[in-house]
């Protein structure tokens, strides 16, 4: 029996993060949502479900697995939106089981399928997963959780770096802690994982008395850093000189952090190498932000927060907020963002004073005066941009873009550019 990890109709509730990867390719803790799942089987064939025009990127990325095909006979099909425990393959076993659905409120956590019912499931296997696929089959309830926005798994990002360090110390992993200099200030040393190849400069502060401090093989600390726990750094990123890095934080590989950062996620290669404040914030790949961007995280009359989505305003039920800002965009200096800010895809955010709540993809300005970011410029953009990262932009990636810019038009036009 395979898996097979799904995405579902309310993918797009994580916009803007999600127009350029499957929702389960989300950062939380120290990996992905995808990357929890498969850990908790071990060496089990697994596929993956996206979107069409993801596919070449998904299998690009994943060469080892199956995208949007099923070739066993039996399947258990998990949400890629789950928040998968350790424990997830005692739950749901890959063991031979009668075809049922296991559901939480309104959203399909997995099924077993297999015969008919997975051969109807696998010549539909492109579509979007619903509640209606399963119709039919027994169901189950489940009590397992699902994120159901991105803030949820900004919320969440600091227990799973408690829980993310609890497999790195269960595991065969080595960590190089004690091979750290003395002029390194570590507080609750226990609770700290260092890897291989890690330069930590005088003056240094790692507080891991609140949570673990997770530092991955290749980073660059520079002198006098403050870091506390829980903190995930990802590989060959740079923490800058006197940077305050505040609790439930997450930062992917090969990122440039400066300023303060507090319970936010940076997915990689995104640089914020400057004094500003980012705090309650999720912050997609190839981001550059300019010094002093700040985003504010809490409203002056500390109400709710209400974001925008589209066409949709959504009560977050969260009384700290900042900004959500997709792969390839930018800020200029001095860029000042409101609580709950929403930023498209491939942005260039320059306009005075405080942008938009919401700024579609392609967007050049920011403000009621913005215009389209032309598709081709902001194409040469990247390829600059991540060539200085020595990673080629290939014909898959111009794809996604131009799809990208085609799937968000409605969306500029309807803001009247």
């Amino acid at each position: 029996m395979q898996i097979c990890i799904f995405e579902d109709i309310n993918y797009s509730n994580f916009e803007p993060m999600v127009f350029s990867r499957p929702v389960y390719d989300l950062l939380c803790g120290i990996d992905s949502l995808k990357e929890k799942i498969i850990r908790s089987y071990g060496n089990v064939k697994v596929s993956l479900h996206c979107r069409p025009y993801l596919t070449e990127i998904v299998q690009h990325q994943n060469p080892n697995y199956l995208v949007n095909k099923i070739e066993d006979a039996e399947c258990l099909f998990i949400n890629g939106r789950l928040i998968a425990s350790q424990n997830l393959s005692q739950v749901l076993p890959l063991l031979p089981a009668e075809d049922k659905v296991l559901v939480n409120e309104e959203t399909v956590i997995a099924a077993y399928l297999s015969g008919e019912n997975l051969k109807h499931k696998t010549n539909h296997l492109k579509d979007l997963f619903s509640v209606t696929d399963f119709n039919g089959l027994p169901v189950k309830i489940l009590d397992l959780k699902c994120a159901n926005y991105l803030w949820d798994l900004i919320n969440i990002n600091g227990k799973q770096i408690a829980e993310d360090f609890n497999y790195l110390t269960g595991s065969s992993k080595i960590n190089f802690t004690n091979k750290i200099d003395s002029s390194i200030n570590i507080v609750n040393k226990q609770n700290v994982f260092i890897g291989k190849n890690v330069t930590i400069k005088p003056g240094v502060v790692l507080d891991a008395s609140s949570g673990p401090i997770i530092i991955s093989d290749e980073v660059f600390i520079y002198p006098n850093a403050v870091i506390e726990g829980p903190c995930f750094i990802g590989e060959a990123s740079k923490i800058k000189s006197a940077a305050t890095i505040y609790e439930n934080v997450s930062i992917g590989k090969v990122c440039k952090i400066g300023g303060e950062v507090e319970q936010s996620i940076f997915m990689d290669y995104s640089n914020k190498q400057h004094a500003g404040f980012i705090g309650h914030a999720y912050i997609g790949s190839w981001v550059n932000l300019g010094a002093d961007t700040n985003n504010s995280d809490l409203k002056n009359n500390y109400s709710k927060i209400k974001i925008k989505l589209s066409s949709k305003e959504i009560e977050t039920g969260s009384q700290f907020l900042g900004l959500m800002m997709g792969d390839h965009s930018k800020s200029a200096i001095n860029t000042m963002f409101n609580t709950g800010t929403v930023v498209g895809f491939s942005c260039n955010i320059f306009a005075p004073g405080f942008p938009e709540k919401y700024v579609p993809s392609f967007t050049w300005g920011g403000d009621a005066s913005s215009t389209v970011y032309d598709v081709n410029k902001a194409i040469e953009t990247a390829k600059i941009v991540m060539g200085r990262r020595k990673i080629d932009f290939e014909i898959k990636d111009e794809l996604m873009f131009n799809t990208i810019f085609e799937l968000t038009t409605s969306d500029r036009e309807k803001r009247g550019y």
